[in-house]
């Protein structure tokens, strides 16, 4: 025979129970060395997570701004294509000549600044951000180059030196942030970031894992040397591999690739 459970004495309290919401007064004494063990052991948990996490990341390497340079002043050929670079003729800071990338104040390059201006002797001004061998110079004026007399005179552009074709992985980046403008300058987490830079008219850098005569750094163009920036923005700041061309303009290297053959690895 089944007896019916006898109802609870009117007024009696409720039996203690191990429930608790957060807003007692006080823990349940089963729960007191419970509680504080685990939320300790939660923040040790994420603090630890946050720490590989952090440690497990690239290093951004060694890009910057070379304050330490001051603003600089080159003198020398404009050339347009792929993008933006000066050749300039020699100086205290570059005794043998430089040829280097030029890009603008915040994620815009300088094609409207220059316009006019290609294969003209021009002046620059403007700071340097600089990784390893890899270099470009945030542009503060540029203007044609005031000559008096023959000066200037018979300047022109290096000769191309070509270096053959070749088959490299790696990665493409804006090359503004991965030379210093911003660090990290590489990976997924900078990839809304280059893609920006290159729409607005930043040089596309190809960063290599090995090298090509001595350069793992490249100014991007198509098989023709032109710009090729809105083809690879499906591309940017992940891991692939490319075909094309590479030559030396003066002591830029650049690669031209067939953006057919861009491979996601």
């Amino acid at each position: 025979m089944i007896s019916a459970a006898k109802p609870a004495p009117s007024g009696a309290k409720p039996k203690n129970t191990d429930f608790f919401t957060g807003y007692g007064k006080k823990l349940p004494e089963n729960l007191r060395v419970f509680v504080p063990a685990a939320a300790a052991l939660l923040v040790a948990l994420f603090a630890a997570t946050g720490l590989a996490s952090g440690l497990l990341q690239a290093s951004p390497g060694d890009g910057r701004f070379r304050w330490d340079l001051g603003p600089l002043t080159l003198v020398g050929v404009l050339e347009m294509h792929p993008a933006p670079v000066v050749h300039a003729q020699p100086t205290e800071t570059f005794p043998k000549g430089h040829s280097m990338m030029l890009t603008g104040q915040g994620k815009v390059g300088v094609q409207k600044t220059a316009a006019g201006l290609d294969g003209r002797l021009v002046e620059v001004k403007g700071f340097i951000t600089q990784r390893g061998a890899l270099d470009m110079l945030v542009v503060d004026t540029l203007k044609a180059a005031e000559t008096s007399g023959d000066s200037g005179a018979g300047w022109s552009p290096p000769q191309v030196v070509d270096l053959g074709r070749w088959r490299l992985t790696g990665e493409i980046c804006d090359g503004k942030c991965v030379s210093g403008a911003m660090r990290p300058g590489q990976g997924i987490s900078h990839k809304a970031c280059a893609n920006l830079c290159i729409i607005g008219g930043a040089p596309p850098v190809f960063v290599a894992n090995g090298d090509v005569d001595g350069a793992s750094f490249f100014l991007i163009a198509d098989l023709a040397g032109r710009p090729i920036a809105e083809r690879l923005v499906d591309f940017m700041a992940v891991p692939v591999e490319v075909e094309g061309r590479i030559e030396r303009r003066g002591d830029l290297p650049v690669l031209l690739l067939d953006s057919t053959q861009i491979k996601r690895l």
